[in-house]
């Protein structure tokens, strides 16, 4: 007995493929659009030369936590440090904010991968959803609390 395919199957079939055809590249547009924002605000800014408060350019407030604490929060200085890295000064970047150069050198990584699969198809966010484990997090996690001590040591003058 021979099967003829319903024209609703035929649509799922047709609407599986849609799906595997555009949802990376609607994924990507967003990680392009995202990134490119950062990247781009990061652009026009000037690095403030304490490695701290750079934001307060977007008309933003000073920290809270220096305010209030006298202590930097654990993102103080990723302004600064995305605005170093954008202008090329990697070296400047990594000594004020060492997880926040990190993040910033990750954004471009995401823009650039992000255009390659927004352009060509190709499944990236596979790579990535295979790399990113427990571990991955754990190491992320720990990278920012070292970072966030580094960052209070040299806000009190001790580096």
């Amino acid at each position: 007995m021979v099967r003829v395919k319903s024209q609703i199957e035929s649509a799922d079939i047709r609407t599986g493929w849609l799906d595997l055809l555009f949802a990376p590249r609607a994924v990507a547009f967003f990680v392009v659009l995202g990134c490119g924002a950062v990247l781009a605000v990061a652009t026009t800014l000037e690095p403030a030369s304490g490695g701290i408060g750079t934001h307060t350019q977007l008309g933003l407030p000073p920290c809270g936590w220096i305010v209030r604490l006298d202590l930097p929060c654990p993102t103080c200085g990723f302004t600064t440090a995305f605005t170093n890295v954008v202008h090329g000064d990697f070296v400047s970047a990594f000594a004020g904010q060492p997880f926040g150069a990190v993040l910033a050198c990750a954004t471009a990584v995401f823009f650039v991968g992000g255009l390659v699969v927004l352009i060509t198809g190709a499944p990236l966010g596979g790579v990535l959803c295979r790399f990113w484990t427990i571990k991955v997090t754990w190491v992320v996690l720990a990278m920012l609390i070292l970072s966030w001590g580094y960052t209070m040591l040299r806000f009190r003058g001790h580096i």
